[in-house]
């Protein structure tokens, strides 16, 4: 489980080919400090397994299934990604529950600058859409955001400076693809509601 406040920007040092997955070993500090093998680390919002670790990075390995749903197979050597440990009970809640369960990819179409902030727009499979509600929250590359408009396959959503500065927002650009987890509460909802006819 994840709040979706990102805690730093690591970088991918090495990918090895295995079967059909990738194995990345991520250059790290600030989630290394209490890092433990079979921990669980957020990279770009897609819960992975600690395997092995040294003291400059983790290794981690996504299998077909996570390269499939997420943007993982994308990654190249020198590539930044977004982690977050899990959430511990000590820890504040400043975002919103994420499984780290990428549901889907979306694309970036639109960047518009609005004032310091970004105004994102971003195209997304339609299946998606019933999940989703104007003020909303929504799993963006492993980051809480809220979701400002939701049309039938597209959204917005704004990044604030400080999100740019400290995510792999910085690097956005048209044609991106993000890794997106929508709103579990909502997936529950509508499972109890289709089992219950």
């Amino acid at each position: 489980m994840f709040t979706g406040i990102v805690e730093e920007i690591g970088i991918i040092k090495t990918i090895v080919a295995v079967l059909l997955g990738k194995r990345f070993f991520i250059e790290a500090k600030t989630v290394l400090s209490d890092v433990r093998v079979g921990d669980s680390i957020a990279v770009n919002g897609a819960c992975l397994t600690v395997t092995e670790f040294t003291d400059t990075g983790f290794w981690v390995e996504a299998v077909a299934e996570t390269l499939r749903l997420t943007n993982l197979g994308f990654l190249q050597e020198g590539s930044k990604v977004n982690l977050e440990r899990s959430l511990t009970l000590q820890k504040r809640l400043g975002g919103h529950f994420l499984q780290g369960h990428v549901d889907a990819t979306g694309t970036i179409s639109a960047i518009t600058p609005e004032g310091n902030a970004l105004l994102i727009t971003v195209t997304f499979p339609q299946a998606l859409r019933k999940y989703m509600i104007k003020k909303g929250y929504i799993g963006f590359d492993g980051m809480s955001l809220t979701l400002i408009d939701v049309r039938e396959s597209e959204f917005t959503l704004t990044l604030i400076p400080h999100t740019q500065e400290v995510t792999i927002a910085q690097d956005y650009h048209i044609g991106q693809v993000i890794n997106l987890e929508v709103d579990m509460l909502a997936k529950y909802m509508e499972n109890f509601a289709r089992l219950e006819h």
